[in-house]
């Protein structure tokens, strides 16, 4: 018997979080109305972005039926203040730079900890009020350094309830099951088993499990693929998407361009209605009773 398929399985509450609210005009609009659809339960947001500023409006409606973060950023674009040792010229370091220096102990641990919460602050002063979740562009909140700064900030946290945070490990034997980019999956959840042993040790709330990942360039159908996404999540495990409408400014900014527009058909449509009910999943967002993990 096929492990994405077979008998009714058990409902779940699934968090469905769309990630890059922000990067561009586009993929803020489609993020939003997807959000109203009840299609979207979490988004995160780059608060570096121009298109944040502008558009972060469009969340102010919808704080009350989905979970709102930040989508804490450190690569390729540009900080919010000075930031001499990790983006002498102005502009964040490519993603491999990063890991790089993140495993080679380089980071400046003052300039991550500042510009982690001026991107704290920035969401903070536009919605008014503080995030759901923090998470990372490019998974960056699990890598050694800027892990450890951001559960220092989470343990003191102050102002409401402490934010919730994206763990990308998925076990081993769920990332063969899935059968879908396997070798990616494992390099996004390499980090995510440290940061969520000491989140549990602090008492940090976390999500239960992650899906989402494949390869955009794989030519396959997106429909389809949320089986496998969420095989192996319980109640508030995550499936990550990245649904949008590609427009000139998103081309200069983003490799991730037309995939955008597959997914966000997508979750639009009848389909991802009815293969969320053939699997027993429910879009919800993050329950805090339910946090045991």
């Amino acid at each position: 018997m096929s492990l994405l398929a077979g008998p009714a399985q058990p409902k779940r509450s699934v968090i469905i979080c769309a990630d890059d609210f922000g990067i561009s005009a586009g993929v803020n609009r489609a993020i939003a109305e997807l959000i109203g659809m009840g299609r979207v339960t979490a988004t995160g947001c780059m608060t570096v972005m121009p298109s944040w500023s502008r558009d972060c409006g469009l969340l102010g409606p919808l704080g009350g039926v989905a979970d709102i973060g930040l989508h804490l950023t450190l690569t390729d674009q540009r900080p919010l203040g000075a930031m001499p040792s990790i983006a002498p010229e102005g502009r964040f370091p490519s993603l491999g730079v990063l890991v790089a220096a993140a495993l080679s102990g380089r980071l400046d641990r003052s300039e991550v900890g500042d510009e982690l919460r001026r991107q704290i602050d920035a969401f903070a002063q536009r919605l008014g009020r503080l995030p759901d979740f923090i998470d990372g562009h490019h998974h960056v909140h699990q890598f050694p350094v800027i892990r450890s700064i951001l559960l220092e900030e989470l343990s003191h946290w102050r102002g409401g309830p402490t934010p919730y945070l994206r763990i990308c490990h998925t076990p081993l034997a769920t990332v063969l099951a899935r059968r879908t980019a396997v070798g990616r999956a494992l390099a996004i959840g390499f980090f995510g088993a440290p940061l969520r042993s000491a989140a549990r040790r602090l008492g940090i709330p976390t999500i239960t499990g992650f899906g989402g990942v494949y390869d955009f360039a794989d030519g396959k159908p997106y429909s389809g693929r949320m089986k496998q996404f969420c095989l192996g999540l319980k109640d508030n495990g995550l499936v990550m998407c990245h649904p949008g409408i590609v427009e000139d400014d998103l081309r200069t900014i983003d490799r991730l361009t037309d995939p955008r527009e597959v997914e966000y058909a997508y979750f639009a449509s009848a389909e991802y209605i009815e293969e969320l009910s053939d699997i027993g999943v429910t879009p919800s967002r993050y329950r805090r009773e339910l946090n045991a993990a």
